[in-house]
């Protein structure tokens, strides 16, 4: 049965092909979430337990306690993040209390970077950075690995000059 979409995009009908990111986004920022909770643990308990007594050493629980909220919104924030490469667009859907879509048609993609900063590179990730004409309606996918950043960069940059070639 010829649905009119073309091979190799993954998709079936008209419902997209939803991708999300990978486990190690969300094991770097909550790596990164305990260390900054244990040094404002340790500095929200130290300092007042020497200066004021050791009962004021309980204000590390406060840290302790927004660290822990953190680690389960931080997951919920992970899992609602996805993707999705249609005919003519891409889609980038994220949020969990305000679910933002954004829609980049890839006729009017001027610009696809594949960035990946120290933290990111330890944790072998990379994220793709897409620019159009509107600054507003730049889009980003982040915490990919980078062999999938790189097919996708390589993808929407092929798709994009194919579709721009007929403006």
């Amino acid at each position: 049965m010829e649905t009119g979409i073309p091979a190799g995009t993954g998709m079936t009908g008209d419902e997209p092909e939803w991708r999300g990111l990978p486990p190690g986004l969300l094991r770097m920022r909550r790596l990164l979430l305990a260390v900054w909770t244990a040094v404002l643990a340790l500095a929200a308990g130290l300092l007042p337990g020497l200066l004021a007594g050791p009962a004021w050493a309980a204000c590390a629980l406060l840290p302790l306690a927004l660290g822990a909220w953190g680690w389960r919104l931080l997951g919920r924030n992970w899992r609602s993040w996805r993707y999705a490469e249609r005919a003519d667009d891409l889609l980038i859907s994220r949020g969990v209390l305000w679910r933002e879509q954004t829609v980049v048609p890839y006729g009017r993609m001027q610009l696809v970077e594949v960035t990946s900063g120290p933290v990111e590179r330890w944790f072998g990730l990379a994220g793709v950075q897409l620019h159009t004409a509107a600054a507003a309606s730049d889009a980003a996918i982040p915490g990919l690995e980078p062999a999938e950043a790189e097919r996708l960069r390589d993808r929407l940059t092929e798709l994009g000059e194919a579709r721009s070639a007929g403006l």
